[in-house]
């Protein structure tokens, strides 16, 4: 823990002396995967005592997970490493619009599902017309704002400026607001 909070410290510094510079405007957008871009028919397996049940995407966010760790239930999330059934989300039109003005180097998804994930979010991406890199496709295997906001502090220390950034949990777009309100850039 002490490596990964040396690391942490070490790219906040880097972040704050970019920003301290006057630099020309880098532009990126950050999009989650699930119930934002893209719609799934997957779920949180979880298990307890030999009972089973299923949590769909939506449905994850509203989930007391530290209480139902301390209830004896275990979480599986391995469903989330393909895209099953998967159709267009709410802001998949915005996606694409940001890839046509901007170009698909400075777009991205940002997403709880585990970094093996990629794949399978790239090969429904191009199914809809969408051609992203696959590394501009993050899964962080961790669905907390702090997660994402971190992800995107690191993003500003490689020169972005103005950020723009929608998740479909609250918690996430809160945490990312405050760690961007903080660097004074652009971003929305």
């Amino acid at each position: 823990i002490n490596g990964e909070n040396h690391k942490k410290s070490i790219t906040k510094n880097k972040a704050i002396l970019i920003g301290r510079l006057i630099a020309p405007a880098r532009g990126m957008s950050t999009f989650d995967f699930d119930e934002t871009v893209g719609i799934s028919d997957n779920y949180v397996v979880i298990k307890r005592e030999g009972e089973t049940q299923k949590i769909p995407s939506d449905q994850w966010p509203f989930i007391d997970r530290p209480q139902m760790e301390s209830e004896g239930w275990e979480f599986d999330f391995t469903d989330f490493n393909i895209v099953t059934e998967g159709r267009p989300g709410p802001l998949m039109q915005k996606l694409k619009n940001q890839i046509k003005k901007y170009g698909n180097e400075n777009v991205f998804i940002l997403t709880a599902r585990a970094a093996e994930s990629a794949p399978a979010i790239k090969a429904y991406l191009e199914s809809e017309g969408v051609d992203l890199p696959i590394e501009n496709i993050t899964g962080l295997g961790n669905s907390t704002g702090a997660a994402k906001a971190e992800w995107m502090l690191e993003k500003f220390s490689e020169g972005y400026n103005d950020m723009y950034f929608v998740d479909d949990a609250l918690p996430n777009v809160e945490a990312v607001k405050n760690v961007l309100d903080q660097l004074d850039i652009k971003s929305n």
